[in-house]
């Protein structure tokens, strides 16, 4: 098994990227999560690899965090779950967003994320129940974040900020702010 890659980033192109280790070039899956905070390329990184085995590939998805690959393993466990739905729901919710889902027990947050339809979520939120360890869900005190935020963070980060710069962004916002309205003070705010 392959538990974790470290090399020089050769090359990104969504949702793969290429990592050369040593000269071998292994092509990794990644969400968009990790994606969006890769290094450019040429430089160095690490990723958290889950290595998939089918008749006719041997395929490696990488994360940058344990929490993201420990969430992906929990994902693939799941009857109908396979490693391409699993990190689309990576991709369209944060590890928190997603314990903070199943912990309200919410499929309308489930089925915005593309591939994910009414039965997919409830089966999601009914095998995940119990399942997400506490390191997955948010710190005690905190409050989950609203659909407004999630998408605030998310497009704040498909613009090129990593999760800690929208998470720091989102927190000094207003608590009812809309996402329009959220997006341009969080740009304000990150460009000061």
């Amino acid at each position: 098994m392959i538990g974790r890659l470290t090399g020089r980033l050769a090359a990104r192109n969504p949702p793969q990227v290429l990592l050369d280790v040593g000269g071998v070039g292994y092509e990794v899956d990644v969400p968009m999560s990790t994606f969006f905070n890769l290094p450019a390329p040429g430089e160095p990184v690490q990723l958290l690899t889950h290595l998939v085995v089918r008749e006719d590939a041997h395929l490696l998805y990488g994360f940058l965090t344990e929490g993201e690959r420990a969430t992906f393993r929990e994902l693939v466990k799941i009857s109908g779950v396979g490693p391409r739905t699993a990190l689309a729901i990576l991709s369209g919710l944060s590890v928190a967003e997603l314990a903070a889902a199943v912990s309200r027990q919410d499929s309308a947050r489930l089925v915005k994320v593309p591939g994910i339809g009414k039965k997919t979520a409830e089966r999601l939120l009914l095998e995940l129940k119990g399942k997400l360890g506490a390191e997955l869900s948010l710190p005690a005190g905190a409050t989950p974040p609203s659909d407004a935020q999630a998408d605030i963070a998310q497009a704040l980060q498909a613009l090129g900020y990593n999760e800690r710069e929208a998470q720091a962004a989102i927190k000094a916002l207003p608590s009812e702010v809309g996402v329009a309205e959220g997006i341009k003070l969080a740009l304000k705010a990150l460009n000061r």
